[in-house]
C-alpha cells in the first residue's frame, strides 16, 4: 500500500510585533494567516474500520490543529516574552486581550517550528507530519518540511 499526504488549510487572524526589528513590522500589526498542514501515511485497508480507505479523517486532523493552533493564536496577540514587550503585553493582558507570550520572536519562521511540534506530538503514531506553509500575505510564506528536520 502507498504512502499518501494530505493536506487540511485553516485560516486565523493573528497580530505581533518584532521587537528590535529595523522595520514597520517593529510595530504591532497583523496578519490573516494561512495554514496548510501536510501528514502522510497509508490509507486504512481493515474492511471493518469505519474510516476504511482514509490516511487520518479531515476531522480529526482538523481537531488537532484546532486545539493546539487556530483556538490559540486566533484574535491574539503574539510577543517574545523576552523582550520590553512583555509590559506592553502585561497592559493588553490587563484589559482583557489574548496574547501569548513566546519564547522566541514570533516571525513566521519560528511559528511554523513551534506548530510543527504542537501538531506532530498530537498525531497518531501512524501518521507523520510532512509539511507546513503558513503564508502570512498573498505573498510570503514559510515552510517546514520534515525531510529537512530529521
Amino acid at each position: 500500500m502507498a504512502n499518501i499526504r494530505i493536506t487540511k488549510q485553516f485560516n486565523f487572524e493573528t497580530g505581533h510585533a518584532l521587537f528590535g526589528y529595523d522595520g514597520k513590522c517593529r510595530n504591532v500589526h497583523g496578519h490573516s494567516y494561512k495554514l496548510s498542514v501536510t501528514v502522510i501515511g497509508r490509507p486504512i485497508t481493515d474492511t471493518s474500520h469505519v474510516k476504511l480507505g482514509m490516511v487520518i479523517d479531515f476531522g480529526d486532523l482538523k481537531k488537532i490543529v484546532k486545539e493546539e493552533i487556530v483556538d490559540k493564536f486566533d484574535h491574539a496577540t503574539v510577543f517574545n516574552k523576552n523582550t520590553p514587550h512583555v509590559e506592553l503585553a502585561q497592559e493588553l493582558t490587563d484589559r482583557g486581550h489574548n496574547v501569548i507570550l513566546a519564547d522566541y520572536q514570533p516571525t513566521s519562521e519560528n511559528m511554523v517550528i513551534d506548530f510543527a511540534k504542537k501538531i506532530g506530538d498530537r498525531l497518531p503514531e501512524n501518521i507523520k507530519l510532512h509539511s507546513l506553509k503558513l503564508q502570512e500575505t498573498d505573498t510570503s510564506y514559510a515552510e517546514w518540511y520534515a525531510s529537512d528536520n530529521s
